[in-house]
């Protein structure tokens, strides 16, 4: 397998507004030699100097807040408005030399324009980015976990968290808005860090906020139904996630990393192909460039045959379960196409422990299993459940519930997964939001009547927590799934603080007492 190791110098000089005009395409009203040293979308940050792109949403017109940049000493504002005739600040009008960018597309320009003043960091870094339904936050660490074996720096966004070398920020969305990410990515560069990798979602592809990123890799894990709220058909959802290579996004990445046994994989990587785009495919079924032979796998880990063009490699990981084979496969592919050597891919992914409420076990003194995972869909419930039958001797006592405000489709095919797999059920709210969570176990139960499974209802998650642990016998694997790393629930338009692990570890004090 040939490797990447491309990194171009860029230079980084000044920024005018008349640059980005050129960029964006917009329509300029005001000095165009004024120079830019910011873009934000979020008015609080929006001071002199800056540039504040104003997005209308379903929700929110940040138009609204033209008389706050102002204020603060914004220079102007990219819209898809016409220059309105006035625009009041604290000091009355908009002063002389503000300037109003008009365009015809907000998003696509905020990333244009944040590319541009932020001098395309992604040029000067081995970018990686991850799409697909399941797999990515997971697939993201592994990746991560490479340079750092060999001894580097390296920046990562996604899901759980930020990371910018040693430094962690909590994670506000899985894909960062266009603005901050551009910034992160400048941070990245400035700390030297040589590689990064992001989790690309297709909602954050479909806004815009992966645009002007220059892929060195772009990997895609699979596809099943989810997001369909937003999406609406499945058509939508697979056209926004090949969004990361045909293109769209501004650039093809340099190569492409392709579960090879998956349907959808399969027609995207023929389709790359054909275009002349270099693909690597990776699975477990399949004769795939980079695969996995004889697994055996257990609660302390996994082992099996590593076959990559670089080497053969008897390999043991700390993850559990077949869904993090594809993963694994996905990282090896992604660290030999960035550069790294076989033995410090290897190294490191043997060490790698994954992302946090992904298969992660609660340790306690009993004789049985306690699990936390992140599966929110009937597919990643699926996946979970056949690792825990593959690993569990006794009865699987699942404890799930569907997030309010979300796709209400998926409910009742979570329900009939979990029953399809599990031996006890216990139906419990996730986050309802502004929904009636009675009404939303109501959706998931009638997926559970089709198995003819035996479940019980229990509202309150501490609740259903406590009593599937109290339950639990010898050989038994307690699944607690839905919200894996997440430490809070959302009930009504109220964040309360609730952790899994937490609970789980409150009811297994109870057992030993």
């Amino acid at each position: 397998m040939q490797r990447l190791r491309r990194i171009r110098n860029v230079k980084n000089g000044p920024v005018t507004l008349k640059q980005i005009a050129e960029v964006t395409g917009g329509r300029l009203s005001g000095d165009d030699s004024v120079v830019v040293t910011d873009v934000s979308h979020d008015s609080r940050r929006a001071g002199s100097g800056s540039l504040f792109v104003a997005v209308r949403g379903d929700l929110f017109d940040a138009h609204k807040f033209l008389p706050q940049v102002i204020e603060q000493g914004a220079l102007g504002v990219i819209s898809e408005l016409d220059h309105p005739v006035e625009l009041q600040s604290g000091r009355g009008h908009a002063p002389a030399p503000f300037a109003w960018l008009q365009v015809d597309d907000v998003r696509r320009a905020m990333a244009l324009a944040a590319a541009e003043v932020q001098h395309h960091p992604s040029r000067e870094l081995q970018l990686a980015g991850i799409t697909g339904t399941n797999g990515k936050t997971t697939t993201a660490y592994l990746i991560a976990s490479i340079p750092e074996a060999a001894g580097e720096a390296v920046a990562m966004t996604g899901t759980v968290e930020y990371r910018l070398g040693a430094e962690r920020r909590k994670a506000d969305r899985t894909t960062p808005e266009a603005t901050d990410m551009q910034r992160l990515l400048r941070e990245a560069v400035d700390i030297g860090c040589k590689t990064a990798v992001m989790e690309c979602s297709s909602q954050a592809m479909d806004f815009h906020r992966c645009d002007a990123l220059e892929y060195a890799v772009a990997v895609f894990s699979n596809l099943t139904r989810d997001h369909l709220d937003y999406h609406k058909t499945m058509e939508n959802y697979w056209y926004a996630k090949q969004r990361l290579f045909d293109g769209r996004l501004g650039s093809k990445p340099r190569v492409s990393v392709i579960n090879a046994d998956d349907s959808y994989g399969v027609e995207l990587a023929e389709k790359m192909e054909r275009e002349g785009a270099r693909v690597v495919r990776y699975g477990v079924k399949s004769e795939a460039d980079v695969t996995a032979r004889n697994p055996k796998f257990s609660l302390d880990g996994m082992k099996f045959n590593l076959r990559t063009p670089a080497g053969e490699r008897e390999f043991h990981s700390p993850l559990v379960g077949p869904p993090h084979i594809y993963n694994t496969l996905a990282a090896v592919a992604s660290g030999l196409a960035l550069g790294y050597e076989l033995d410090v891919i290897t190294r490191a992914l043997e060490k790698c422990t994954g992302a946090p409420g992904r298969f992660e076990r609660v340790e306690h003194d009993q004789d049985f299993a306690v699990v936390v995972d992140y599966a929110h869909s009937d597919d990643a419930l699926l996946n979970v459940l056949r690792t825990a039958r593959e690993v569990t001797k006794g009865k699987i006592i699942t404890v799930f519930g569907c997030g309010g405000d979300r796709d209400r489709s998926k409910r009742a095919p979570m329900g009939e997964a979990a029953a399809s797999l599990s031996d006890v059920v216990i139906l419990t709210s996730d986050n309802p939001r502004t929904e009636d969570p009675e009404q939303i176990l109501a959706d998931a139960e009638l997926g559970i009547k089709e198995t003819g499974k035996p479940y019980r209802k229990i509202a309150d998650r501490r609740d259903a927590i406590h009593q599937a642990v109290a339950e639990a016998r010898s050989g038994d694997l307690v699944l607690i799934a839905g919200k894996g790393h997440e430490d809070y629930q959302i009930v009504g338009r109220e964040v309360f603080h609730f952790d899994d692990k937490e609970v789980a570890r409150e009811a297994l004090a109870q057992v030993n007492n």
